[in-house]
């Protein structure tokens, strides 16, 4: 299939990539005719490190080249954010001045015709059964601005390969993994003037609502009542780190006091 436009980059990257994560996974791929030859947005549920990979591999076996809204600081590491850049992705500087540039990047690459792929949750799934979180409001934004198709892609299995908060990485043997993009989400109705914070959240509650409906064809189960939000109900990574940090500070307590014990 002849895949859009991308830099050398981003086909060196492509020839590279792509026989590894065939090397690592069974694929199942489906709903591809949903796919517009124009620009648009590919929205997916994030459960893995690795979910950026088996999105991109999914997309580029499609025809499409996507270009990932991503963290600034994975663009200063050495190597790594030279690969990002030579390959277009757009950085996302959260909590600066600079926050408003990758809303102008994305809207410039969807009106060439391009796909910009977001992970609305915007970090990994804190839902203890991995069912996608609340979203946001980025991507609605973005949405609503440019009336591009947004493209709910809902994926399941690369947390197989890398699990979520580990560094267990377990590429054999090859595990299963599908990707599903189904039509594009109806925000008609939501067009029209500079999108309130009520729209904003309407948007992105449709979007999820699709997401989270695809997974759970995908499992074939039924997904929770409501979706999990930090707000509400608790970071629970939040009480892990904290709970290993008192643990390594215990350790190293004990190791200065046996220190201290043989002077």
């Amino acid at each position: 299939m002849q895949v859009r436009k991308q830099s050398g980059i981003y086909r060196f990257l492509a020839r590279v990539l792509r026989p590894t994560m065939r090397a690592m996974t069974t694929r199942t791929w489906r709903g591809g005719e949903h796919l517009p030859d124009g620009g648009f947005l590919a929205v997916g549920n994030h459960v893995s490190n690795l979910d950026p990979l088996t999105f991109a591999h999914y997309l580029y076996d499609q025809g499409a080249a996507p270009k990932f809204l991503a963290k600034s600081s994975l663009f200063e590491v050495p190597v790594l954010g030279a690969l990002l850049r030579g390959a277009d992705q757009i950085p996302v500087y959260r909590g600066t001045a600079r926050a408003a540039d990758a809303l102008v990047a994305a809207e410039a690459a969807l009106a060439q015709g391009e796909c910009v792929a977001v992970f609305p949750e915007g970090t990994l799934t804190r839902d203890p059964a991995m069912w996608p979180m609340t979203g946001k409001t980025g991507v609605a934004r973005l949405a609503l601005r440019t009336r591009v198709p947004v493209i709910p892609i809902a994926q399941w299995g690369a947390h197989f390969v890398l699990p979520p908060y580990t560094s267990r990485f377990r590429p054999f043997p090859r595990k299963p993994v599908t990707v599903v993009a189904g039509p594009p989400v109806d925000l008609d109705d939501l067009y029209g003037g500079e999108p309130d914070q009520q729209t904003l959240q309407e948007a992105t509650r449709r979007i999820m609502a699709a997401l989270t409906g695809q997974l759970a064809d995908i499992r074939g189960e039924a997904p929770p009542a409501r979706a999990y939000d930090v707000r509400r109900d608790g970071d629970p990574r939040a009480t892990a780190d904290g709970a290993r940090a008192a643990r390594r500070a215990g350790r190293r307590g004990r190791l200065a006091r046996l220190r201290g014990g043989r002077r």
